[in-house]
């Protein structure tokens, strides 16, 4: 037992910051990372997906990907800081309409969110097309049991902050929603944790499909599903599953921290 509390000690917290201008720099530098993570595994399609950061000062405001730029190119300083009016205030490239539709309902009617991540995943915009909600076949998918939604409301490009609404709505408390026929939306209380949330939903997607494509999965009952999802998808475990990912990139592809 003296061991367990040991390793326990010895993992890393999330970190405090001493200013606001400390805090933004560190949630820029972790959406920047974000983005090269997502091209890297594939998430990028065209100019569609975003992922936004609630700017620490300002709350009502928040950070966001320029409109055509790819993941893999974006860097701290290609970042826009948009308000809850959709105008530009600091950057000098267009935002995704959509981006903000849908992003500032999320920030508006969650204060708890730091972060929120969207993009168009290939498994993940297949599994949404079905209209259901991730079993938990899984230790990783039960990240997820009873911890996501699912928005069954497709009406086209989302342009207009009404729809966004709707999609905040659907999300509610959860961590997650599946956006039907259209693909995933995580949230977090960092950048860190939204953008694992994401990774991980979309593997789990990936799993199920290839599951229910062999055979029958057998899903884990509500018991052990509730037990594993307060031990691998708590905040914490969010943000520190980022961890190794963030430092390989950063070393990877330093430049995104310019």
């Amino acid at each position: 037992m003296q061991a367990v509390s040991v390793l326990k000690s010895n993992l890393p917290e999330p970190p405090s910051f001493s200013s606001p201008t400390e805090e933004r720099l560190h949630r820029k530098q972790r959406l920047a990372a974000a983005f090269r993570l997502f091209s890297r595994f594939g998430f990028d399609e065209g100019v569609a997906g975003h992922i936004t950061a609630r700017d620490p000062e300002y709350p009502d405001c928040f950070w966001v990907n320029s409109f055509g730029m790819h993941f893999s190119l974006i860097r701290v300083s290609d970042l826009i800081l948009v308000n809850c009016k959709g105008e530009v205030l600091e950057g000098d490239r267009p935002i995704n309409q959509a981006a903000f539709a849908i992003h500032s309902q999320i920030h508006a009617a969650r204060p708890d969110v730091v972060a929120a991540a969207h993009a168009h995943s290939v498994y993940g915009k297949s599994w949404s097309s079905l209209g259901r909600l991730l079993d938990p076949l899984t230790q990783d998918a039960c990240c997820f049991y009873q911890d996501h939604s699912l928005f069954d409301d497709y009406t086209g490009v989302v342009l207009e902050p009404e729809q966004g609404k709707r999609i905040a709505q659907a999300l509610g408390n959860n961590k997650a929603v599946i956006l039907k026929n259209h693909g995933l939306l995580t949230v977090g209380h960092s950048v860190d944790e939204a953008a694992w949330w994401f990774i991980t939903m979309e593997h789990s997607c990936q799993a199920q499909l290839l599951a229910e494509a062999a055979g029958k999965p057998i899903p884990i009952n509500h018991e052990f599903a509730s037990l594993a999802r307060s031990q691998v998808g708590s905040h914490y475990m969010g943000w520190f599953s980022f961890q190794p990912l963030y430092e390989m990139i950063v070393r990877q592809e330093p430049d995104l921290l310019e």
